[in-house]
């Protein structure tokens, strides 16, 4: 994603500056000049906007004010500068510590806060610039910092509409912006749950290749296997996303709980025996426990999101039959199959 959003780069960023260049160029403050603020802010001072930058350390803003930003000696100045403040720093207790003191200085202020955080903590700075009179805007900035201002970046916005409408021409020299609604907390879950999609992609990619590693191959040598397998199983996610919004994971069942669980605990205990940490997978093996002894075996696997909603009532006496019959049928088989390892040929059926 990163490299084809770095290709299409010099296409895009044009597009935006043009784009820019026929909407009123407008004033920003800027606060916070990490990897990102500082990637925000040149991106915003290249489609010709005005910035006025803070950074605790001043020094990181140097290269900004060459390209023509104006900086700020203290926070104070820098919201005073402004009528658009953009936030974009570590974390809530930095906008905690950043915004400590002021007070009615922020009335009448747009406040974009583009800073990673949790709803409880949206929630609250939310509800204090608000009281102080600002408009106040969450978002969550779905890039690294070298995809601003590429196609492939995308900003999640939520909180006042009128704080949108007023930044929306700027927010789109980043990336695509996605307004999600009034409720400022929308764009801060929605960006963690995002990122829990990411870094269950990553874990799961981290740990195929350990255990692959573990027997010889190299990352680059397991990386034509894993990469086209992990493609052909992202298709399955429509029908997964319609099987969890109806509720109904046991229609048209194709690979059942009962059969994927197997793998799930050979994946546990052949990571164990070959020197793996299995920490990755172990929480997926317990949520398919808990889901198969609440009798939901014969289910498709995307009923473990009940397990992780707690949710996971007994399932009908009818169907907990079935699971029944299912765990009876892998015993006989796996009675049948036991025998000298000499005799058994050709892979196990796994799914």
């Amino acid at each position: 994603m990163v490299a084809g959003g770095l290709k299409r780069a010099r296409a895009g960023n044009q597009e935006r500056r043009n784009t820019m260049s026929k909407s009123k160029s407008k004033s920003f403050s800027i606060i916070g000049l990490g990897a990102m603020g500082t990637a925000l802010a040149k991106t915003l001072i290249d489609a010709g906007n005005t910035a006025t930058v803070w950074n605790r350390t001043p020094a990181r803003a140097d290269a900004l004010v060459a390209r023509g930003a104006r900086r700020a000696a203290t926070v104070a100045e820098a919201i005073a500068a402004s009528d658009v403040l953009i936030l974009c720093l570590t974390d809530y207790a930095a906008v905690e510590t950043t915004l400590a003191d002021v007070g009615t200085a922020i009335a009448s202020k747009t406040v974009v806060n583009l800073t990673n955080g949790r709803p409880d903590e949206v929630g609250a700075i939310a509800a204090r610039l608000v009281g102080y009179g600002a408009r106040y805007l969450d978002g969550g900035i779905m890039a690294t910092p070298p995809m601003i201002g590429t196609p492939d970046a995308f900003i999640l916005c939520s909180g006042s509409a009128d704080a949108f409408e007023k930044t929306r021409g700027q927010l789109a020299a980043f990336g695509q912006s996605h307004y999600l609604g009034e409720d400022p907390v929308l764009a801060a879950v929605s960006d963690l749950a995002l990122l829990s999609a990411m870094y269950g992609l990553f874990g799961g990619y981290l740990h195929a290749t350990a255990l692959a590693g573990s027997v010889g191959f190299t990352a680059k040598q397991f990386l034509p296997l894993v990469e086209p397998w992990l493609a052909a199983m992202m298709t399955a996610l429509p029908d997964y996303a319609e099987r969890i919004d109806s509720g109904d994971h046991a229609r048209d069942v194709m690979s059942n709980l009962s059969m994927q669980s197997v793998a799930i605990t050979n994946i546990v205990a052949a990571s164990r025996s070959l020197g793996i940490d299995p920490a990755f997978m172990e929480p997926i093996e317990r949520l398919a426990k808990k889901r198969l002894a609440a009798g939901f075996g014969s289910d498709e696997a995307s009923g473990l999101i009940e397990a992780m909603r707690g949710k996971s009532k007994a399932a009908p006496a009818v169907r907990m039959q079935a699971h029944a019959d299912d765990a009876r049928q892998r015993a006989a088989s796996e009675q049948q199959a036991d025998g000298p390892r000499s005799k058994r040929r050709g892979p196990s059926a796994c799914c």
